[in-house]
């Protein structure tokens, strides 16, 4: 079998760590023998275990991509287990440790955003790049964006794989359920738009509520729910307040059944114009045939396709979004063709089984090359 050490430095369950448990739901258990290590506590470890997997927490590397005592952790856990591949999820304590260890590093990047000038340019680039070769075999970037971003700060192309995240479908409910979760949240027929996301600035909840309000002077009947936690959430109240649109949106908080939420949203939403990959709540979306209307940014032109499962719009441009939001809540054939393509596009690309597939390739190829040079 081959012996793969999944490593991640989130306490939390954000993104990275669901496609962890993605991962651990589907992989082949007859073929590779996978463990994840994560920072003492994290709220992975109850989910990771009811999977039936094989957690291990380590100290001092909680929310720390690198960190000098953490690499001495993780390499006296890497020289017992004797690892073959280490995966790292953006930890580069686990990068280091596992080449100082001789195991064979795969690096998966989870995040979109502009570099700085500091690594993309110049000196800064070069050491970048060699310091990104050198402590890994392989990089899965989980967006073209992704991908882009890494080229830009010196990363040779030939190392970096493309696989885009991929979930579970959610279960459609029966229009009984649908009413009651609707009525849990005091809905009765109007068109819920849904943006579930962190409530951080660069999320572009201000120009979803600049359109939310055109929406309302049209007197259109919708109701926007926006779900999430985050540092800019008393900003986004006063947003609310402002524009006179407390009776339109519903400030959801964290929602942990995102499935009945699915359930009773007719549109999603995202407009991030600072960090986008492969939005895991859009892709949960697509399972049930909701359509999106989105910003141009990061990976978002790699999950929605324009005109096929929703639109494409401008970052920052609240008035494109309003327009494109009106299109769909009045053309109902409309609608129900992006539905159907939002189901046909997530059953080609983003099962949750495919994507793990493709990621058992590229342990493959990693195992391999290590089989190759004994």
């Amino acid at each position: 079998m081959i012996k793969v050490v999944n490593v991640t430095s989130d306490a939390n369950i954000g993104g990275a760590g669901k496609c962890i448990l993605t991962f651990l739901r589907h992989y082949d258990k007859s073929k590779f023998d996978v463990s994840v290590v994560v920072p003492t506590n994290s709220l992975l470890i109850p989910e990771i275990k009811r999977l039936g997997g094989k957690v291990i927490e380590v100290d001092g590397i909680c929310d720390k991509s690198l960190d000098i005592n953490g690499i001495k952790k993780l390499k006296k856990l890497f020289d017992k287990l004797k690892p073959d591949i280490v995966h790292a999820h953006a930890a580069m304590s686990a990068r280091i440790a596992a080449y100082l260890s001789g195991a064979k590093i795969i690096y998966t990047r989870h995040s979109v955003f502009e570099p700085s000038k500091t690594i993309s340019k110049g000196i800064g680039k070069i050491i970048n790049g060699a310091v990104n070769n050198i402590f890994s075999d392989r990089i899965i970037a989980v967006a073209e964006a992704a991908k882009d971003n890494l080229i830009k700060t010196g990363v040779p192309e030939k190392k970096i794989v493309v696989i885009k995240n991929g979930v579970d479908a959610l279960n459609r409910y029966d229009d009984e359920k649908i009413k009651q979760i609707k009525s849990e949240y005091g809905l009765n027929d109007e068109f819920v738009l849904t943006i579930a996301a962190r409530l951080t600035l660069v999320k572009g909840h201000k120009y979803i509520l600049a359109a939310a309000k055109m929406l309302a002077d049209d007197n259109k009947n919708f109701k926007l729910i926006i779900a999430g936690t985050g540092e800019y959430e008393d900003e986004i109240k006063k947003k609310i307040s402002d524009l006179m649109l407390e009776d339109k949106v519903i400030m959801a908080g964290f929602v942990n059944d995102v499935e009945a939420l699915n359930n009773i949203t007719d549109l999603n939403l995202n407009f991030s114009f600072g960090t986008e990959a492969t939005s895991l709540s859009l892709l949960e979306g697509m399972s049930l045939g909701i359509p999106a209307v989105v910003s141009d940014f990061g990976g978002n032109p790699g999950v929605i396709r324009d005109n096929i499962n929703g639109f494409l719009v401008p970052s920052k441009d609240y008035k494109a979004l309003y327009e494109k939001i009106k299109l769909i809540m009045e053309n109902k054939v409309l609608y129900n063709r992006l539905s159907d393509g939002s189901k046909r596009v997530f059953n080609e690309e983003f099962t949750a089984d495919k994507v793990t597939k493709r990621i058992e390739n590229v342990y493959d190829e990693v195992f391999a090359q290590k089989e190759k040079r004994k």
